[in-house]
């Protein structure tokens, strides 16, 4: 008897381990740039991109609700494995040395140790894990594109919640209270416009061929 498993590399063979972001350089720049300062422009970009998106938030205590997730999968899934989990590290050690890259202009190592350190981590291995998938296809459909954000989401918090739940000393119960129930809606919301945004772009790419 065997058990037939869900195949994760849904890109075709000779568009394996592509992203959208290999389409968003027009051919006639990247042609005249390294491979290798490409990669690292798109890695800056990323980081900056997650900056923006950290600068929409409503303050609220332990956790604030940010667009800082949004940002995380988006380029996640834009730049693939390497490249996304490097614009990610590249954003949180931007704030970890101080400058306020973090969400309500916070930085430094004690944004890190507290509540909020654990989705900050959870963050670089979303990026990443989000970056595979798109690797594999994932995103070129809306069905594939939602499930690895959602993925991606869940990576964060289950790392963020039980880091939120030892620094803050809460009970199981004050944990999901204060860390995850006020974020359902705004993350589903997010997960939406996201898991979105990247269907649409291949249907732009695929019927601009030429114009990359």
């Amino acid at each position: 008897m065997t058990i037939a498993l869900p195949r994760l590399d849904r890109a075709d063979p000779d568009e394996r381990g592509l992203t959208l972001a290999d389409f968003l350089v027009p051919v006639r720049v990247s042609d005249r740039l390294s491979p290798r300062i490409r990669h690292v422009a798109l890695i800056g970009l990323g980081a900056l991109f997650i900056y923006v998106t950290s600068l929409i938030y409503i303050a609220r205590e332990p956790v604030p609700l940010t667009g800082q997730t949004f940002g995380v999968l988006t380029v996640g899934a834009a730049l693939g494995f390497r490249r996304g989990g490097a614009a990610v590290l590249l954003y949180l050690l931007i704030g970890l040395v101080g400058l306020p890259f973090f969400a309500e202009g916070k930085g430094g190592v004690a944004v890190l140790v507290g509540g909020t350190g654990g989705y900050l981590l959870g963050f670089v291995i979303a990026g990443a894990i989000v970056g595979r998938l798109a690797e594999l296809g994932w995103d070129r459909r809306l069905a594939g594109s939602l499930g690895a954000m959602l993925i991606g989401s869940l990576i964060i918090y289950a790392i963020g919640l039980p880091w939120l739940m030892v620094t803050g000393g809460y009970t199981v119960q004050e944990t999901l209270g204060y860390g995850l129930t006020p974020f359902i809606a705004w993350d589903l919301a997010k997960l939406a416009v996201a898991g979105a945004l990247f269907p649409l772009g291949w249907w732009l790419v695929e019927r601009r061929p030429d114009d990359r």
